[in-house]
């Protein structure tokens, strides 16, 4: 895991690593280790943090750089895998055309 993004999320949730040992049921001390890159959490533990934060654990462990949710929902949209760099590209702009488009909508429900 990358204790420094552990660091940062404990950190923007203004929590001690006392409270977030707590939480995923470590000690503080342990929440500092995995901070320090002196241990790394079991896969369960990992999990819980990323639940916890909702980020991926694929983002806690330095895989990808973009802090995707724990949780996948509608909003996801998942892309064939032989995706071009240029079409995802413009399916990213079509995308931001469309909701910059719709941002000045009243939505009536």
């Amino acid at each position: 895991m990358r204790g420094e993004r552990l660091t940062k999320l404990r950190q923007e949730r203004h929590i001690s690593q006392r409270e977030l040992g707590e939480i995923v049921s470590v000690s503080g001390y342990t929440i500092s280790a995995y901070e320090l890159d002196r241990s790394d959490p079991s896969d369960d533990i990992k999990m819980r943090i990323a639940e916890y934060f909702d980020v991926s654990v694929d983002y806690l462990i330095g895989l990808i750089d973009e802090p995707l949710s724990y949780r996948r929902d509608e909003n996801v949209v998942m892309l064939p895998r032989n995706f071009t760099e240029g079409q995802k590209r413009r399916l990213r702009e079509f995308l931001q055309a469309l909701d910059q488009d719709w941002a000045g909508e009243s939505v009536t429900v």
